[in-house]
């Protein structure tokens, strides 16, 4: 078995910090892990990309086009970015949250329609899940926390061969002590959003 997680965004969103806890939870659970990372201007809110493989004679860290189990959005246009790693069976998940470009802010670019960016995503898989991971942040106590309900979303997808409590241990073994709650929080509305979506067959196809 060998799993792939491409998971995207922009720079201050957490992406780095969401691909390590993941990586861990792996190495916990004893899988072979290998893990690559690619950004530009993280710090002016530049492309963020982490690639997570884990498994049995895991090699490369990168996931060849098509071959990524989920991808992991932080952000819609950085989701629709990476749909070259998605198959008909990839779980994208997505936070519907956008981070609007300074050259759209100066009115020099136009940000495109989410209705848009969310039809292609269906072209590429059966399995979209949006989810207003931003929003359930501020439910939880800050918006920096969408990662954390990002990262609580990857753990109820369906067949991850990743425990959520592995999961929700090893993120909260790496936030300080005064934000655990609220990461606790964070964490489980991430988790139920995802879940309640699987179970009730509302999965965007």
């Amino acid at each position: 078995m060998r799993y792939s997680i491409q998971m995207v965004g922009v720079g201050g969103q957490g992406v780095l910090l969401a691909s390590t806890v993941l990586g861990n939870a792996a190495m916990r659970e004893g899988y072979e892990v290998a893990m690559s990372e690619v950004h530009g201007m993280a710090q002016r809110g530049g492309s963020v990309m982490s690639t997570l493989r884990f498994g049995e004679g895991v090699v490369s860290p990168l996931a060849p086009k098509g071959g990524a189990n989920v991808i992991l959005g932080f952000e819609p246009v950085e989701t629709y970015r990476a749909l070259g790693y998605a198959n008909s069976e990839t779980c994208i998940i997505t936070n519907m949250h956008p981070i609007v470009p300074t050259m759209v802010s100066m009115g020099l670019d136009q940000y495109p329609p989410i209705n848009e960016l969310m039809e292609a995503m269906k072209a590429c898989s059966g399995r979209v899940i949006p989810i207003d991971a931003t929003e359930l942040a501020l439910v939880a106590g800050k918006a920096l926390v969408a990662n954390t309900v990002l990262v609580g979303a990857v753990a109820a997808v369906d067949n991850i061969p990743l425990q959520k409590e592995i999961l929700r241990e090893v993120l909260l073994e790496r936030v300080p002590e005064k934000f655990v709650d609220m990461n606790a929080r964070a964490f489980d509305l991430g988790y139920r959003a995802v879940k309640d979506d699987q179970s009730t067959g509302t999965i965007r196809s």
